[in-house]
């Protein structure tokens, strides 16, 4: 990097070559924040010499060497400082695979922003017509968001990923989204949204005659009629039971506002309390609703 009388110029090339060797060497050393230093040195050079890609790869390495120390914030700043520059220098998928790994590294200490990293991989897949690829950032996405309990986001991010579903024709997986979507929906109290999902989801080829169609709306019915025996069984269908975790957990522990359980009687707290013969006492009473009062 020394100029002299010599030599006008700095070569950079040089420097950044020397750069990734040290590092190297640090990193076989277990000496992570040299190894750090000498990565970071080396994108500087690779910049200086208008090698972004090269430039990128070193930030990339960089951050990699926090992650190492556990120093994982700062990783993150790093490999998403990598994605800018491959964005920059015309390489988008080497973008977005820097943006998941991100995510990854991040996801345990921060989800909120491993989704925020997740969405923006998938936008840049998007943009490169790589839905495939997209639509597994967005559910991981959606995930994250349901775990979190950020469940109007991810009721924003299912219809996203079921958008995507239904235009490569894939049909199925766009009947287990709705389900989900459904469970998203009643978890926040808001029946008429599931409803409308239900309804629109009649426009998806085989939809309306499937298992998925009918369990979902033997769940709205049990859900509209305060029926918490019927919410209950449905959710426990293998078809919802099998879902990826998240989305099986709401179901599991969905729960009828106002609601109970029709078949039995309101008295049974009491009778449980008063013991044995109690119960004997509400024999005759079990056929009336309001036996032990309104209240």
């Amino acid at each position: 990097l020394k100029t002299g009388f010599l030599k006008w110029k700095p070569d950079y090339d040089s420097a950044a070559t020397e750069y990734g060797k040290a590092a190297v060497a640090f990193k076989n050393a277990k000496q992570f924040d040299q190894a750090r230093e000498a990565c970071l040195r080396e994108a500087e050079a690779h910049e200086n010499n208008k090698a972004l890609f090269h430039a990128a790869k070193a930030y990339e390495q960089a951050g990699m060497m926090l992650k190492e120390m556990q120093r994982l914030p700062e990783a993150v700043q790093l490999i998403e400082k990598a994605s800018m520059m491959y964005l920059e220098n015309g390489t988008p998928d080497t973008a977005a695979i820097a943006l998941e790994r991100a995510g990854r590294l991040i996801e345990n200490v921060s989800p909120e922003k491993a989704v925020q990293l997740y969405q923006q991989a998938a936008s840049v897949f998007e943009n490169e017509e790589r839905l495939r690829q997209a639509l597994e950032m967005l559910g991981k996405a959606s995930r994250l968001l349901v775990r979190g309990r950020r469940l109007d986001e991810a009721a924003l991010s299912l219809q996203k990923e079921k958008s995507i579903y239904k235009e490569i024709e894939n049909y199925p997986t766009c009947y287990k989204k709705t389900i989900a979507q459904v469970l998203v929906h009643l978890h926040r109290n808001d029946y008429v949204a599931a409803e409308r999902c239900v309804r629109e989801s009649y426009s998806i080829p085989g939809f309306n005659g499937s298992e998925d169609c009918a369990a979902l709306e033997q769940l709205l019915e049990g859900y509209d009629q305060q029926d918490q025996d019927q919410v209950s069984e449905v959710c426990n269908l293998p078809l919802f039971k099998y879902m990826d975790n998240d989305y099986a957990k709401l179901g599991l522990t969905l729960v009828v506002p106002g609601g109970g359980m029709k078949k039995k009687s309101p008295n049974a707290a009491q009778d449980k309390a008063r013991g044995p013969a109690a119960v004997g006492s509400h024999a005759d009473e079990e056929e009336d609703e309001y036996s032990g009062g309104l209240c």
